[in-house]
């Protein structure tokens, strides 16, 4: 038994209502050793059973007028690249610090003292919510499995200052969850995680994601069709796009981020990917099976029931997804002059309301494709179309393999097999 599985057997004694000498007699210690673990689990809980470091609590360094300004440095270019889209949106201490690390700056300050410079240079700003408004966005009504899952990304940073992107999926029927650690948050990693979520959770009629580049292909070509837009009308799921800077319309992943962060995150020192991996898919494991509120004390596993998966041996294609018939959502905010936003392109909303959320449908089809704007989500009945506008492509548009109904197991078991088919000439380069 090692030193921290006899705390912990301490504490376990101890909770079943045996008293201090006789778990010291059970375990062979004295008694003073049993009252100093148990006044330790009492005020830091399992993990004040730990050892802790011997090494001094603080050091007194006086921080130099040249750290001082590599401190303010590093701030000012994190947030330019933030706000430009090139890194993460992490501009505090602990990002600042990194950048330190990277810039050989030594001694490294601590984190308190790196906040304390940044506070003092008047750096900070107080947090403003991301809408002074509240909008109320059309949603889907959601009552079985498989028919949405919402993807995000929370990122985080390794042992030694690496970032790191950590994407994760939900159904929010079923809560089942499953997620992948990634170097990066390009297009073709946003393209491998949902070929994962595909094979590990089934594919759903909805697939929601956030506005990043790297699930809408990008923030500066007009009318631009990304791969993962791409990839979802391929496989024949319907990509729902969340408002932007509305967190809160993507809330189950939200949510579960929040659980992620404490088990996966949270009091452990992960130095590289396979460690998050490995510390993930324990998680995952454990939250598949641990039985749910909202579920009526069932398990994710057990309400998720049998998928209809996407083929196993896909992988991101090199070249461009051709178009496939499908549609494509958005939730948006109706702005100054009755627009939206839409694949960098400005929408006119003409019967709709300043700040109102609307639902807008781009509806790809062989004959023609159209943007339908709508005052709710599909499912309501009484729904009103808004506006309509013809949307130009400069390319074809292919037949989808399954137009009848998707539900159908046999038709869309073809869909797929004609989609690794795809996949495998597109990743080959044989394809006109």
């Amino acid at each position: 038994m090692t030193l921290l599985e006899e705390r912990k057997s301490a504490i376990h004694l101890l909770r079943s209502g045996q008293s201090t000498k006789a778990v010291a007699n059970e375990l062979g210690r004295t008694s003073r050793w049993v009252r100093k673990w148990r006044k330790r689990y009492q005020s830091e809980g399992w993990g004040g059973l730990q050892d802790r470091s011997r090494r001094p609590h603080c050091f007194v360094h006086q921080i130099t007028e040249a750290t001082k300004k590599a401190i303010q440095k590093a701030r000012s270019e994190l947030e330019a690249e933030a706000a430009e889209g090139k890194g993460l949106k992490y501009v505090g201490g602990q990002a600042i610090r990194t950048r330190l690390r990277e810039e050989k700056v030594f001694p490294l300050p601590s984190i308190s003292s790196i906040e304390r410079v940044i506070r003092l240079a008047g750096m900070t700003r107080p947090y403003q919510h991301p809408e002074q408004v509240k909008i109320e966005y059309p949603h889907l009504d959601i009552k079985e499995p498989q028919t949405l899952i919402q993807v995000d990304i929370a990122p985080h940073y390794l042992k030694g200052g690496e970032r790191v992107s950590c994407f994760n999926a939900i159904d929010i029927a079923s809560r089942y969850p499953t997620g992948q650690a990634y170097a990066q948050r390009r297009s073709q990693d946003a393209e491998a995680f949902l070929i994962h979520v595909w094979q590990e959770m089934g594919v759903p009629k909805y697939t929601q994601v956030d506005n990043e580049g790297c699930f809408s292909g990008g923030f500066t070509h007009p009318y631009v069709l990304g791969k993962v837009l791409r990839l979802a009308l391929l496989v024949g799921t319907e990509l729902v796009f969340s408002p932007v800077r509305h967190p809160q319309s993507n809330g189950f992943i939200e949510r579960f981020h929040r659980d992620y962060d404490k088990h996966v995150w949270e009091d452990t020192y992960l130095k590289n990917i396979p460690e998050v991996e490995k510390q993930a898919q324990h998680f995952f494991a454990l939250y598949r099976q641990r039985p749910h509120s909202r579920l009526g004390e069932q398990t994710p596993r057990t309400v998720h029931r049998k998928p209809t998966r996407l083929p196993k041996g896909l992988q991101p294609a090199l070249r461009k997804h051709p178009l496939y018939e499908g549609q494509v959502h958005f939730m948006r905010k109706v702005l100054e002059g009755n627009i939206i936003s839409i694949l960098n392109v400005s929408w006119s909303v003409a019967k709709a309301n300043l700040d109102q959320g609307v639902w807008a449908t781009l509806d790809i089809k062989k004959s023609g494709s159209k943007l339908v704007i709508f005052d709710a989500a599909p499912g309501v009945s009484n729904r009103k179309v808004l506006d309509i506008h013809p949307f130009k492509l400069s390319e074809p548009v292919l037949t989808h393999p399954s137009p009848s109904s998707r539900r159908s197991p046999s038709i869309f078991s073809g869909t797929l097999r004609f989609a690794a088919r795809i996949f495998s000439h597109l990743r080959s380069g044989t394809m006109s």
